[in-house]
């Protein structure tokens, strides 16, 4: 993700996994949004709503964010019974990853 503003951090869990959005502040980052989990709820969907809120997020960066969001989400459906959480790193080294493998 090119955006300098926004952190993705992803919880890469066997069941689920749950994306959430910082935002930069200064040299560290604030929570803008909570964690959202898929496949439990539309965590897609949920992040859209949460960012559209935000009246000061460019239209641009929404739809960056939810782009990479889409990937992310895509690669966890696909891998992750053959993917640990280190190669998903791999995959999406703009992203803060954690979880339980």
């Amino acid at each position: 993700m090119s955006l300098s503003r926004f952190i993705l951090k992803v919880l890469w869990l066997d069941k689920d996994v749950a994306i959430a959005v910082d935002q930069v502040v200064g040299k560290g980052s604030s929570p803008l949004t909570a964690y959202f989990f898929w496949p439990r709820n539309d965590a897609w969907q949920q992040l859209k709503d949460e960012l559209d809120s935000k009246t000061w997020i460019t239209e641009t960066e929404k739809i960056e964010i939810l782009n990479k969001v889409t990937e992310v989400i895509n690669f966890w459906q696909e891998n992750r019974q053959k993917t640990t959480m280190a190669q998903a790193q791999e995959q999406f080294p703009e992203v803060v990853f954690s979880g339980s493998n």
